[in-house]
């Protein structure tokens, strides 16, 4: 009986103990030392822009205990800024933010720090298009010179209406997708085709004194034919693309000369086939989502010529911050940053995970037409030629030759040959291949 009395006395003690002892101690993470960080950037210096980028960036205090100090600067400011502060070994920025082709400087000028050493970053795959501009300055420079961080370009969109008019031998899945029938000759076929059946001209360019009709001149039909935006802006291609818009001007709406955006004549059903940049056309998306598809821009014989506006974020060399700087280069390319940095100012993701989680109807159907146009496999991305004071000369030499061959109907041959000796000029004073 004493026995069983002890043994109960030792189980219920046992027990008291088991349920009474104090936590046993766990590993707290240790707290990241708070680290402030300069973040300069050309881009997202509207506002707007400003007041959504230092939002999006002050999550970053909470989650990594790291305040990314938000500082938009002007092209010819930044170049100044790195300038002095790599030359005289006192950096004070951990991050810059800037288009590609500024990076591309940069990087040039030697002021870069290699960003292959971080690795790479796991959950996002960026899109081709984006990843081949990171390699062709990785060839040059012999280093990562920056992350892709956000895109815009110029796309087309179609009123679902007109998919009933399609000509013969182009379907609905051939447009969306970009395929090989997908062509500017089959454009043409198609604006022809509604025309005849309905007798409008719903096809609509922004060929007005504020629209960006040169862009679709330079950076899409140039390169689709003739495989360069200036290098053989007067050559057999060229004629050929000449008359081939020609022929497509046949169709396009008469108030086209008068329109710098295509998003009015989208909503109001003037139009039912517009180009134009994404930044552009997407309040008529937004508004209405239903009555509207975004698809790549058509091929040519040389192949699918598009402007890609392409940011990105790198390190200077001797940044104060560099590991700092590389948590926020992790934190804008996340997926779901991407999709906000999409609906609230327009600039569209690099990477893919990013478009099935932008909320907005209208913004992923843009966001999901840029991606397919930016990974078709004839795509040929270009970047707008960085001219400074001699942008407009090289604007106006477009704009002239789509006067006088298009509107006035004059010989494509002879316009060209004359306008071209001033093009090529533009490059040649400025020490650079025309593109």
């Amino acid at each position: 009986m004493v026995v069983a009395i002890l043994l109960v006395a030792v189980i219920i003690g046992a027990l008291a103990y088991y349920l009474l002892r104090p936590p046993a101690s766990q590993p707290v993470p240790e707290k990241r030392p708070f680290t402030k960080i300069i973040f300069a950037s050309t881009q997202l210096s509207q506002p707007q822009e400003q007041s959504f980028t230092i939002g999006l960036l002050s999550a970053l205090l909470n989650e990594k205990n790291i305040q990314a100090v938000f500082v938009p600067l002007g092209y010819s400011d930044m170049v100044s800024k790195l300038k002095a502060e790599v030359s005289s070994g006192s950096v004070s920025v951990s991050l810059i933010g800037g288009l590609s082709t500024e990076i591309d400087y940069f990087a040039s000028q030697g002021w870069l720090e290699d960003l292959s050493r971080y690795g790479t970053l796991p959950g996002r795959t960026f899109t081709s298009s984006v990843m081949n501009v990171v390699e062709q300055q990785k060839k040059q420079y012999g280093i990562q010179t920056f992350v892709p961080w956000m895109t815009a370009t110029f796309v087309i969109v179609v009123n679902n209406k007109a998919f009933d008019y399609l000509p013969a031998g182009l379907t609905k899945e051939d447009v969306i997708k970009g395929t090989d029938k997908w062509t500017w000759d089959a454009l043409v076929a198609w604006a022809k085709n509604i025309y005849e059946k309905t007798g409008e001209k719903r096809v609509g360019l922004p060929a007005g004194s504020g629209g960006l009709l040169h862009r679709l001149i330079h950076g899409y039909l140039y390169v689709s034919y003739t495989g360069y935006q200036a290098r053989k802006f007067n050559s057999p291609e060229a004629v050929a693309m000449w008359n081939k818009l020609k022929e497509l001007w046949n169709y396009c709406h008469p108030e086209s000369t008068t329109w710098s955006a295509m998003a009015d004549p989208l909503l109001k059903g003037d139009v039912w086939i517009a180009w134009d940049h994404t930044a552009r056309i997407i309040s008529a998306i937004k508004t209405k989502p239903d009555d509207f598809t975004v698809v790549p821009v058509p091929r040519g014989p040389a192949g699918r010529g598009y402007i890609l506006v392409l940011a990105g974020l790198a390190i200077p060399k001797g940044a104060p911050n560099p590991e700092a700087a590389w948590e926020v280069i992790e934190f804008l390319t996340r997926p779901e940053n991407q999709a906000r940095i999409a609906e609230n100012v327009g600039f569209f993701p690099v990477v893919k995970e990013a478009t099935p989680t932008i909320v907005d109807p209208g913004v992923k159907k843009v966001a999901e037409g840029v991606s397919t146009q930016m990974s078709v496999a004839d795509g040929i991305p270009v970047a707008i030629p960085s001219l400074g004071a001699k942008a407009g000369d090289f604007v106006a030499m477009y704009r002239t030759a789509f006067e006088r061959i298009v509107l006035k109907g004059e010989d494509a041959s002879t316009v060209l040959s004359q306008l071209d000796p001033q093009l090529q000029a533009i490059f040649r004073d400025l020490n650079i291949q025309a593109p």
